[in-house]
């Protein structure tokens, strides 16, 4: 049957996501055996088992992003994963590269189509294999960018990067994203311990020398950090530098996946929504100061929505680095412990596999919105390499207005 033009803009809703469990990158790293694709395929799997009134042949598109699109993450990653996971012939997909707001960008892209009008359901999501494909691997940067000026030669490597933020803001000190880390390692075990974070972990099967194995847990969890640890660690990117192994993310591999719908699909086929997708932002900032990007993409989508930072009742913050997120906090007045920030921990923590975080973090605010009926609404937001940021505005469907 056709379908008729659009008439007005669709409302998009957040059905369900899920993740692989985050493993370290490199030969100890628990995927080290396991190929990119492979995790990309089990997430998918895993959405696809997790809601089985969804026909599969309904999906109109599926959107994967990976930074380093060669190798086991090339090959139009979206359209291969969508035949391996066994979505039918008849659906599309395609790759996306916007480097560690890629699973951002496929959510919002898919998102737009959706609310154009052009389709009812679509898959969103991102992988990053950091031990196969290290960062920057196989990359030609154009001579023109140092030679001219174009960009700071700082900005080609995010740790330098971060450095240059406690250099523009000296009140961004190392102690405060030092704490800021311990903080993150002690909320994750937290959420850990309360069951909180495992119910969205798809197993991964894995291979090592020692036989099969079974990947249940995220991998670079250190609840056993103290501030006097921290305050040891080597500062690779700077001598008597202050980002550190403990205030910033790790090296990881994982894969992160999403179903988005029109609120009328999803009503038509008895699919659950867990947000409501309200605005999204993309900006621009200097590359070699790549952290702030989240202040004007976050700015943008609040002007978008109409509404303000006051508005926003649950943050969920990439921590990259923790004094890129000390700098957006400090901008927007919010205190370094605010509980709405970050409240199961990050990145720091969990691991960042670059094209894959922006999804964790829409996982993490859906769970936190059935939790807190009183918010209604919650912001995923990242810093983006070669300074950009995303963010994204979602609505809490569970609002009531009440406060707990």
């Amino acid at each position: 049957m056709a379908r008729s033009a659009p008439a007005s803009r669709a409302e998009v809703v957040f059905v369900d996501g899920v993740r692989t469990p985050f493993g370290r990158a490199g030969e100890k790293g628990q995927y080290w055996g396991t190929r990119a694709d492979d995790l990309i395929v089990k997430a998918m799997i895993g959405l696809l088992e997790r809601n089985p009134k969804l026909p599969k042949e309904r999906v109109d598109d599926v959107a994967i992003a990976a930074t380093t699109q060669t190798g086991d993450q090339g090959l139009t990653i979206g359209r291969t994963s969508a035949i391996l996971a066994g979505l039918p012939i008849t659906v599309p997909g395609y790759a996306v590269d916007r480097m560690c707001a890629g699973a951002m960008t496929t959510v919002t892209t898919i998102g737009a189509a959706i609310g154009f009008g052009q389709y009812d359901i679509g898959i969103a999501g991102g992988v990053e294999h950091m031990g196969h494909h290290p960062m920057g691997e196989g990359a030609d940067p154009n001579p023109r960018f140092l030679a001219e000026k174009l960009v700071d030669p700082a900005a080609l490597n995010m740790g330098i990067t971060a450095e240059n933020l406690h250099d523009r803001f000296p009140e961004l000190t190392k102690e405060r994203s030092d704490r800021f880390g311990l903080r993150s390692q002690q909320r994750v075990q937290a959420a850990y311990e309360a069951g909180k974070i495992q119910p969205d972990l798809i197993p991964v099967a894995i291979r090592s020398q020692e036989g099969w194995g079974l990947a249940t847990e995220d991998e670079g969890r250190r609840p056993e950090t103290t501030m006097e640890g921290l305050a040891g660690l080597k500062t690779p990117f700077r001598p008597h530098g202050r980002v550190t192994a403990g205030n910033a993310s790790p090296l990881t591999d994982g894969a992160t996946v999403s179903l988005l719908a029109s609120a009328d699909a999803a009503e038509e086929l008895g699919l659950g929504v867990k947000m409501r997708m309200v605005s999204f932002g993309f900006a621009g900032v200097a590359p070699e100061v790549m952290g702030i990007g989240p202040i004007p993409s976050t700015e943008k989508a609040l002007r978008t929505a109409g509404l303000s930072i006051d508005d926003i009742g649950l943050f969920e913050l990439n921590e990259a680095f923790a004094v890129q997120v000390l700098s957006f906090l400090d901008h927007f007045g919010i205190d370094d412990e605010d509980p709405r920030v970050n409240p199961w921990g990050g990145a720091i923590a969990l691991g960042h596999p670059l094209a894959a975080s922006g999804v964790r973090l829409m996982i993490q605010l859906a769970r936190q919105f059935e939790e807190h009926p009183e918010v209604r609404y919650g912001l995923t937001a990242m810093c983006v390499g070669l300074g950009q940021g995303g963010s994204v505005i979602w609505e809490n469907p569970h609002y009531t207005g009440k406060k707990k």
